[in-house]
């Protein structure tokens, strides 16, 4: 009888050692063996459902328009504050005027409530439809009076001023609307998602500064800019209009309760329904709570790195244009590695929990970018303080969204832009301090101070931010 070929005995031999080996370290028995097959399986489940949950928010028809759409304005509006700003101190070699052009980016802050008021009436879509239509007709304007050589600073400041009008209330309605379509879950990634928009236009515009003013001329750029507006406008059409909680009565009943609904939000005013969301916001610690940190982050923590850096730039590391390009996309990039982070891991985490945990090492951070003496130095640090923002400040409006009552979400993240406000007083403290003690001494006592608050909101409110089961840790 003939015998089997050698390598045929080799892979007999080789499967009985395999065998052998793997039983061992199976434990030998079946049982074991099955738990390490569903390990593995587990492990491939985990990995899945992390890919899962950062493309989630795109399974909702609505979001596919309204991150495009967010996208094209945000690029735009980077684009054109570089532009105008680098405009004004050209044409009026005034720091003043420059930062006077600065300041009307914020004039309407505090009609912020009031666009979430009309936003809960009209549809968060339709008002944004609107702005962003607003934005796109100015955007045309400037580009014509450019091409026609008519342009002048006194022109750039009234729109500015209109446009500085509106602009604050973009982000509290886009994130209203965002809280109306999106199912809760998901709303942690698609937060996170949202706000890649911001970070990678400061991201862009930093790196390319004035630039594009330089090479395409003020006409050419503006015609860049409208266009891009106009994309935004016209992809914010294709967002539902559908808020969270309506619903459509069978056919041939009549919904009482829903016609009696709607009588009393058309019978009350503006300023009612402003008043009703001030008293929410002040009846509900968690809502509370999160205004009170979101003004103390603004006074403390934006003032020491949003206004202050050409300063840092110039004065401490000797640099130009170029050096504050990186600082600024320094710490953009930091923002968009955060959320980065949160669309991966976002529905894993506890919002309240992790807003005090990052506001404080945000802090940190700023108080050791006061210490640095290097542009290098420098930039790392921003890109860690970048980072602790987002995980800060992404969380904040996700807890926002989640605890506020479905009626008031517009009003109460209109509310949440007031917190604006503190950057301007935390500005112009900074202003004095910086002159009589330096930049590192100030950016110490701003540190020390937004810690000893950040404590004090902590304590006052645990029992509503820390306990895992608390409503505004749900995930």
């Amino acid at each position: 009888m003939a015998s089997a070929p050698p390598h045929q005995h080799r892979r007999k031999k080789n499967k009985r050692f395999y065998d052998k080996n793997n039983d061992a370290h199976a434990g030998a028995t079946p049982h074991h063996r099955c738990q390490r097959l569903c390990g593995a399986a587990g492990a491939r489940r985990t990995r899945l459902s992390a890919a899962a949950s950062f493309m989630a928010p795109f399974r909702v028809r609505s979001f596919r328009f309204q991150w495009p759409a967010d996208l094209c304005t945000s690029w735009a509006a980077e684009m054109e504050v570089l532009i105008l700003g680098w405009y004004v101190l050209v044409e009026t070699r005034s720091v003043l005027l420059l930062t006077l052009f600065a300041s009307l980016q914020y004039i309407g802050t505090l009609l912020a409530p009031l666009f979430g008021v009309i936003g809960h009436r009209v549809g968060e879509r339709n008002l944004l439809c609107a702005m962003r239509a607003f934005y796109a007709t100015l955007a045309s304007a400037l580009m014509t009076l450019a091409f026609l050589g008519w342009l002048t600073p006194v022109q750039v400041f009234i729109m500015a001023t209109l446009t500085g009008i509106v602009r604050p209330s973009d982000l509290a309605i886009r994130f209203a609307l965002i809280g109306n379509t999106m199912p809760s879950g998901h709303l942690m990634g698609a937060m996170s998602t949202s706000r890649t928009t911001q970070d990678s236009a400061r991201i862009i515009g930093a790196l390319s500064g004035a630039g594009v003013f330089a090479a395409l001329g003020m006409g050419a750029a503006f015609l860049c800019i409208a266009l891009l507006y106009v994309c935004g406008f016209v992809l914010t059409l294709g967002v539902s209009a559908v808020r969270a909680g309506d619903h459509t009565p069978p056919a041939g009943q009549t919904d009482t309760a829903t016609k009696g609904a709607q009588t009393a939000v058309a019978a009350s005013s503006h300023w009612h329904d402003l008043k009703a969301t001030l008293i929410h916001v002040r009846q509900t610690p968690s809502l509370l709570a999160a205004m009170v940190l979101a003004f103390l982050f603004n006074v403390t923590a934006f003032s020491m790195i949003m206004g202050l850096l050409p300063y840092v730039a110039k004065e401490i590391y000797g640099s130009g244009q170029t050096g504050l390009g990186y600082l600024v996309a320094s710490f953009s990039a930091g923002s968009l590695i955060g959320t980065l982070v949160l669309m991966q891991f976002g529905h894993r985490t506890r919002p309240a929990r992790m807003m005090l945990i990052f506001c404080v090492l945000w802090h940190i951070a700023i108080f050791a970018f006061g210490q640095m003496q290097t542009l290098a130095g420098g930039a790392v640090v921003l890109v860690l303080a970048g980072i602790a923002q987002s995980l800060c400040t992404i969380p904040l409006s996700v807890m926002l969204l989640r605890t506020a009552d479905e009626q008031f979400r517009g009003r109460v993240m209109g509310i949440r832009i007031l917190a604006v406000y503190g950057l301007p007083i935390g500005l112009m403290l900074a202003g004095q301090l910086v002159s009589r003690i330096g930049y590192a001494n100030t950016s110490t006592l701003y540190c020390i101070t937004g810690l000893f608050f950040i404590g004090l909101i902590a304590m006052r409110w645990r029992q509503h931010l820390w306990p895992q089961d608390a409503p505004a840790n749900r995930r």
